[in-house]
């Protein structure tokens, strides 16, 4: 496998509204985090894990995020945007929106997620295994970082739902899901809709590997995920 060709694919279209009046004038993904833009930090991270290709996903506030990145020459990437426009479609809309620049295996995170792990891991075990559609990186939260929505043996994703008040959903989505792009094809241009939506049906499917991280993920979708992120990278910081 050439990990020189892998694809990421970063959402940072969403309006941002727990983060208001900050994201008023200025995208979540060029919040200040540790002295650098959040979006800086992301993006020196895939480039270190191997990724060249990066396809950013944006809306509110989006010429902003592109005027800053570019093509990502100065991160080690060749990155391409897809803009929703004004009417916003969704985490899977905004992926359909971006169809033509998907390759056949990509990786999807979120704009504001700040993940300590590889990358590149869930779409290893995709390319290595043929019985699935994607896989979903996961941690074993048990509600202390946020809802838990995830049932895992560890190796399947056997249930992926929200808002389920039951101890079986000890596991979360870490925020990172290697995907096919057949699967998105299945989901009409212009469509509005959730990727919480795909992941639930590639669980019931039995075609949604699981990739356990062993590190906590950080967020930066409300003030205290900022704040915490901001001390986490300063502490790795520290000589």
């Amino acid at each position: 496998m050439n990990v020189a060709n892998e694809q990421a694919v970063i959402l940072a279209g969403g309006l941002a509204t727990r983060m208001r009046p900050f994201t008023l004038k200025t995208p979540k993904a060029l919040l200040d985090v540790a002295g650098r833009p959040f979006i800086d930090w992301q993006l020196e991270k895939l480039a270190a894990c191997g990724f060249r290709d990066v396809v950013l996903c944006i809306a509110h506030l989006g010429e902003a995020i592109r005027e800053h990145v570019g093509d990502g020459a100065r991160f080690g990437l060749s990155v391409h945007y897809s803009d929703e426009g004004p009417t916003l479609l969704g985490t899977l809309g905004a992926l359909r929106k971006a169809f033509d620049l998907l390759a056949p295996t990509f990786l999807v995170t979120y704009g504001d997620s700040y993940l300590p792990f590889d990358y590149q891991a869930p779409l290893r075990l995709l390319e290595t295994y043929d019985d699935c559609d994607g896989v979903m990186s996961v941690y074993k939260n048990a509600g202390q970082w946020d809802a838990s929505n995830v049932v895992t043996d560890g190796i399947w994703v056997s249930r992926y739902e929200k808002g389920v008040k039951d101890p079986a959903f000890d596991h979360i989505d870490y925020g990172a899901i290697a995907l096919r792009r057949n699967v998105v094809a299945a989901t009409a241009p212009g469509t509005r809709a959730d990727l919480a939506v795909l992941q639930e049906e590639l669980a019931r499917q039995g075609r949604l590997r699981a990739y356990p991280a062993a590190v906590r993920f950080f967020e930066i979708g409300s003030p205290e995920g900022l704040a915490t992120l901001t001390d986490h990278l300063l502490f790795q910081k520290r000589p």
